[in-house]
């Protein structure tokens, strides 16, 4: 196999949340993943350095699957938001016992972007995927937290102001 480390990682990541063997583009979401993959997770609210943590944590995971030895520069990358999805998913399912994979899915319904599969993914797809990324990034959803990955229906403050783990804590207590 002669594939990049960093190809081999995106098709780790993929296949801890969707099938790598599934040829129904229907039922394939590599484009949207891969957009994930390559938009960098962005902090800025305190606390949210460990959800990025967390997220190149899965890097430690891989190589430990894998076996194969990145350079320190891919090891350096930033976070991806793939990547912090994931790991946020992960913690999610720790908290609640319910599946990692069916956490990162909601997520993305909650985003809107859990329909764009593969056979629905084109370049104005892209356009608006960016938009949504940019838009969790950079807080740009509603206060109490719609457009975002933890919309409240009773949210007790401005979630564009609360780090993503109290987010999440308010959204399991308030579902």
């Amino acid at each position: 196999m002669n594939e990049s480390v960093d190809e081999l990682y995106f098709r780790w990541l993929y296949k801890l949340v969707g099938s790598v063997t599934e040829k129904n583009p229907a039922r394939s979401y590599w484009n949207l993943l891969r957009q994930l993959y390559t938009t960098e997770f962005v902090w800025f609210v305190p606390n949210d350095h460990n959800r990025a943590e967390d997220g190149r944590d899965l890097r430690l995971r891989f190589i430990h699957y894998s076996g194969v030895s990145p350079n320190r520069e891919w090891m350096d990358l930033g976070c991806s938001m793939l990547e912090m999805l994931i790991a946020l998913s992960y913690r999610v399912s720790d908290e609640t016992g319910h599946k990692m994979r069916g956490w990162f899915w909601r997520f993305l319904e909650n985003l809107e972007l859990a329909e764009l599969s593969d056979a629905n993914y084109g370049d104005l797809t892209e356009e608006a995927v960016s938009e949504v990324i940019n838009q969790v990034i950079w807080r740009q959803y509603d206060p109490d937290g719609l457009g975002g990955l933890f919309p409240l229906e009773h949210p007790k403050e401005d979630q564009r102001e609360v780090e993503l783990w109290y987010q999440m804590c308010a959204y399991l207590l308030d579902s």
